[in-house]
């Protein structure tokens, strides 16, 4: 009777050991979980850092004028009345 009892002990802990170590929800699960958490918490910083930068540029092309000129002279190439166009190039 005791041998029985000490087996279905052990085929008891056996078995919980299993369920935590591999089973669904366990130990496994677990650090998988927890890695993709940290990519996901990475991306997140990321993304934080990106839309406060554009909301910078956001917050200065509201603000003034000179954002927005600046802009307009380098991506459009804009140029004032009363300005002189030069192009240069360099030629190695």
């Amino acid at each position: 009777m005791r041998r029985a009892v000490l087996m279905g002990l052990v085929v008891m802990v056996l078995f919980l050991q299993y369920r935590y170590w591999l089973g669904d929800g366990g130990y496994t699960d677990k650090r998988g979980l927890q890695a993709q958490v940290a990519l996901q918490q990475a991306e997140m910083e990321m993304l934080k850092a990106r839309n406060a930068a554009l909301q910078a540029e956001v917050d200065d092309l509201k603000s003034g004028v000179a954002a927005v000129e600046g802009r307009a002279r380098s991506e459009l190439g804009m140029i004032l009345p009363g300005e002189t166009f030069y192009l240069t190039t360099n030629k190695p």
